[in-house]
């Protein structure tokens, strides 16, 4: 990997990268993040008993359409083909959170690691939009890339 900075030019003006010339492939990316919480909190959605409904649904819902919309909320990022969004959220109960993990899919020129850290942020959010009105501390965190496939740039898996 080297240390250029592709979204600007010579002069340091912003950029969208010209992405016309490279060659179709698959492209697979896996972010994961997690939402920190009171037991208590965690319990309600393990039980299904928040005021606002299933808040593993409508975050998984959330996720998936935030992918979709990535290049609508992230500056110079390309609209891309994406073929499938999956998001998963595992209730941790020994660590008081939620873990979140979303795999973003996509035959293009370009890759979907913003579109799956994007999904993992939005569906985040969400979960604390449900719950804030009995958890303000909630914390969300560790938000990061774990796997990349595909593209020149060749693959990435977090150590």
């Amino acid at each position: 990997m080297g240390d250029d900075l592709t979204h600007l030019d010579r002069r340091g003006r912003a950029r969208m990268v010209d992405v016309g010339d490279k060659g179709e492939s698959e492209r697979v990316a896996v972010a994961r993040g997690q939402v920190a919480m009171r037991p208590e909190t965690l319990a309600r959605i393990v039980g299904e008993s928040a005021d606002k409904g299933d808040v593993l649904a409508a975050a998984r819902i959330a996720g998936i359409q935030a992918a979709k919309r990535t290049h609508e909320l992230i500056p110079l990022c390309h609209a891309i083909r994406i073929t499938s969004v999956k998001v998963e959220l595992e209730p941790d109960e020994a660590g008081s959170r939620l873990r979140i993990s979303a795999t973003a899919r996509a035959v293009d020129r370009t890759g979907v690691e913003m579109e799956a850290l994007t999904a993992v942020s939005v569906a985040a959010l969400t979960v604390y939009d449900m719950l804030k009105a009995v958890d303000r501390e909630m914390t969300i965190g560790e938000i990061a890339l774990h796997e990349k496939r595909g593209g020149k740039s060749g693959d990435f898996v977090r150590a």
